[in-house]
């Protein structure tokens, strides 16, 4: 076969891979917030509530900017949390 031919049929296989994708994004979008996307929603609105609370009770600037950052990561202090109340 020519180059021509290998190159038609990867566009043609890259099409259909392309496609599954598009429908898979399609079913996920219709079936709910599961992978989309939602749970940012909830992380954003976290992550403003913690950074309002740790900044809020800083006694200083520097203090603030801990604060701040302890923000960009609270999941994991939830989960510390709780593991530690659960004795896992």
């Amino acid at each position: 076969m020519r180059i021509g031919a290998f190159s038609k049929i990867f566009k043609y296989k890259q099409l259909i891979i392309n496609m599954k994708k598009e429908k898979n994004v399609q079913k996920c979008c219709k079936s709910g917030c599961g992978a989309c996307g939602c749970g940012g929603a909830v992380y954003g609105l976290g992550f403003i509530g913690a950074a309002i609370y740790y900044i809020s009770n800083a006694t200083g600037f520097w203090v603030g900017v801990l604060g701040f950052l302890k923000a960009l990561v609270w999941p994991a202090f939830l989960v510390y949390e709780s593991l530690k109340v659960l004795g896992a």
